[in-house]
C-alpha cells in the first residue's frame, strides 16, 4: 500500500563563514572547523537523516542537533519548526555543500507517511542504506552500515518496534522511548540493507493495522 508522503520543510538557513572563537568553544569545534551552516526543519527525524546524508557528501560534521519540545505545532516562532541542526566544516564551500545535501534529502528522499486522510496520524519508516558519521555515532555502529530509522506515535512505536525486530534479522541499537521531545517514539535497527527494509515494512504494516483497529486487544 502506498501512503501519502509528508516531506519536511527547511524553514531557515544561514552560514557563518568564519565562526567566532567564543562560539566555536561552545560547540567544541575542531581547530579546522571554521565554518558553520545552521538550519531549522519542520520535521526533526527527517532533519537528522538529512544531516547524516550531508556527512557523506561533504567534508562536514554534525556539531549540534536538537528537537524542540512538543513539535512544530508549538514552535517558538514561524521559522523554528521542530528541530535545529548545525554542520561544521573547514571552509564555507564545504558547509554550503553539506547544506545543499540537507535540503535535497529533505525535499526528495526522506519523508514521513500519512496513515489517515488529514495527515494527523503518521509514521517514519526510512531505511538508510549506508550511514554517514552522524547516525553511525548515534547508533553506535560502524560507518557505512544500514539502518532502519523507525518513528511513530507512542503506542504504535512500541508495538511497531517489536514487530520489526521479529520480522527480520536486525538488532535494536537505539531506542527512543516515548514520549520524545515531540511526543513520538521509535528506534534505530541495524542489519543488512534487505533486513532493514523488511523491518521497516513490518513496522509500517502493524501501524496501519492499529490505525484501522485501535482498540482490538
Amino acid at each position: 500500500m502506498t501512503l501519502e508522503r509528508i516531506h519536511a520543510e527547511i524553514l531557515a538557513v544561514r552560514m557563518i563563514p568564519n565562526v567566532d572563537s567564543a562560539l566555536a568553544e561552545q560547540f567544541q569545534l575542531e581547530p579546522n572547523h571554521r565554518s558553520l551552516a545552521i538550519f531549522t526543519s519542520t520535521i526533526d527525524d527527517v532533519g537528522y537523516t538529512a544531516l547524516d546524508e550531508a556527512t557523506k557528501r561533504a567534508d562536514v560534521e554534525v556539531v549540534y542537533a536538537r528537537s524542540f519540545y512538543a513539535g512544530a505545532a508549538h514552535a517558538s516562532g514561524p521559522l523554528s519548526g521542530e528541530m535545529i541542526g548545525i554542520l561544521a566544516g573547514p571552509t564555507p564551500d564545504e558547509v554550503k555543500s553539506g547544506m545543499e545535501a540537507v535540503i535535497q534529502t529533505a525535499e526528495n528522499d526522506a519523508f514521513f507517511e500519512a496513515v489517515n486522510e488529514d495527515k494527523s496520524h503518521a509514521l517514519y519508516a526510512h531505511v538508510v542504506a549506508r550511514t554517514g558519521s552522524y547516525l553511525s555515532k548515534e547508533a553506535g555502529i560502524k560507518q557505512g552500515e544500514a539502518l532502519a530509522y523507525l518513528i511513530a506515535p507512542p503506542l504504535e512505536a512500541v508495538y511497531g518496534i517489536d514487530a520489526a525486530l521479529k520480522a527480520a534479522d536486525v538488532k535494536l541499537v537505539k531506542f527512543f522511548g516515548p514520549p520524545s521531545e515531540t511526543n513520538f517514539g521509535g528506534g534505530l535497527l541495524t542489519g543488512s540493507q534487505s533486513a532493514c527494509q523488511a523491518a521497516a515494512d513490518a513496522f509500517r504494516e502493524v501501524i496501519l493495522d492499529i490505525s484501522r483497529n485501535p482498540r482490538q486487544i
